[in-house]
Order: C-alpha cells, then sequence, then structure tokens
C-alpha cells in the first residue's frame, strides 16, 4: 500500500495539517485473480453444454440432406418421374381421389411449404446454436468480422426468447398454411386444434415481448 498526504490549503507555505488515507496501488488485481475451485469449477460447467450445440449441428446437416432429397424428388418428378411422384406425395401426406399422373399445383404448393419450412427450422438452430453460445458458453469475438450476423451484436438472453419465439410462430404459421391447403385429409378437430395451437404460440410470443419491455424499462430507468 501506498500513503499519499494530502493538504486542506493550495498554499503550500503554511500548510494545513496533513490527514492521510490509503490508496491501492493495484486496483484491478481482485478482478484478475484467480476463482476458488468450487466457483471455477461452477463457471466452466457452462461448457457442458458444447456437446448440446455439436449436436443441434449434426440435426441441422440432417435437415440439409432432407432438404436436398426432397428438393430432387421435386425436380424429378417435374420431369415425369412417377416414383419421386409418390415419394412427394407420400412425404406431405396428400390424398386425392384421383390417381396422380404428373404433378399439380396443390402437391408443388405442399412441396414449397415443406421445404421452406426446412429452411426456418434451420434458422431457428442457427440462432439457437450461435446466439446460445454467445450467451451462455463464451464470445466469439466475430466484431469487426464481415460475415457477423446483424442480430448477433446485440443479442442477449431476452432478445434471443423474443427471436426464438418469433421464429416458432413463422414456422407454426407455415404448417397451419400447409394444413389448410391440404384440409380435405383433416378432420375438423385437427384444424381446430391446431389453429388454437397457433394462437397460443402468437400469445406467448406477445407476452414475451411485452415482459421483456418491462424488464429493459425497469433497467433503464435503475441507470438514471
Amino acid at each position: 500500500m501506498q500513503w499519499v498526504q494530502t493538504y486542506n490549503s493550495p498554499s503550500l507555505a503554511k500548510p494545513a495539517p496533513p490527514f492521510f488515507f490509503m490508496q491501492d496501488p493495484n486496483p484491478l488485481q481482485g478482478k484478475n485473480s484467480p476463482l476458488r475451485p468450487l466457483p471455477n469449477l461452477i463457471f466452466a460447467s457452462r461448457w457442458l453444454q458444447l456437446p448440446l450445440y455439436l449436436g443441434l449441428i449434426a440435426a441441422q446437416a440432417i435437415y440439409v440432406y432432407h432438404f436436398w432429397v426432397e428438393l430432387v424428388h421435386l425436380i424429378e418428378a417435374a420431369f415425369g418421374s412417377q416414383a419421386a411422384l409418390q415419394q412427394l406425395v407420400t412425404s406431405i401426406g396428400y390424398k386425392s381421389t384421383a390417381p396422380l399422373t404428373s404433378l399439380n399445383e396443390t402437391v408443388i404448393m405442399l412441396v414449397v411449404l415443406a421445404l421452406i419450412d426446412v429452411v426456418m427450422i434451420s434458422n431457428l438452430l442457427i440462432m439457437v446454436i450461435v446466439g446460445g453460445y454467445e450467451t451462455f458458453v463464451s464470445r466469439m469475438n466475430l466484431q469487426g468480422h464481415p460475415d457477423q450476423p446483424e442480430w448477433l451484436s446485440h443479442v442477449n438472453a431476452s432478445v434471443l426468447k423474443v427471436k426464438l419465439a418469433t421464429a416458432i410462430i413463422g414456422i407454426s404459421s407455415i404448417h397451419l398454411l400447409k394444413t389448410f391447403i391440404n384440409a380435405d385429409n383433416y378432420s375438423d378437430r385437427v384444424l381446430i386444434a391446431q389453429t388454437a395451437i397457433h394462437i397460443a404460440f402468437l400469445l406467448s410470443a406477445m407476452a414475451i415481448a411485452y415482459t421483456d419491455k418491462i424488464m429493459s424499462g425497469m433497467a433503464s430507468n435503475g441507470r438514471h
């Protein structure tokens, strides 16, 4: 510790009686000191999430494979392949009173919506993997990187929850649209249930966004 002498009068000719206080030569020493074993173990436990994110990356690879399989079947069916057409009809759950011999508008629309659904789920996976790792595991230091996603610059736990809720609503909308296009193959009970679930997703997202707005306002008022 260093003793620092301070005077109450600006005049050095007749100084007032000095008083002393202690000054820490290294104020950041406490911040840089190593953690104790138990807090260090608890803090390091965040790396247990790493295998989960790696598993989600593997799941995304499976989605990419599924996307290309469906796209290849769609192209083959467009050129008259009956086997590819039957694969598409089976995968989308489409049933027709008359046997299908070629692609029709409904089948194409359902397949395209299924492809969009895969893309939106892939976007959801990216948000969970990248945002979750950045928020809960470790920083990736992407500041200034030319390929840094725009949303990652201001991501935190609250923003991530709102974005995930919005993505889930988009996925639910695609599924609901697919159901209504193919409504003849679903019962009224299924249609009502899917609509109710979609409304529940909407209300949940609104509640999450409203709660986040309240918490942000309280934090802003606390800083002022």
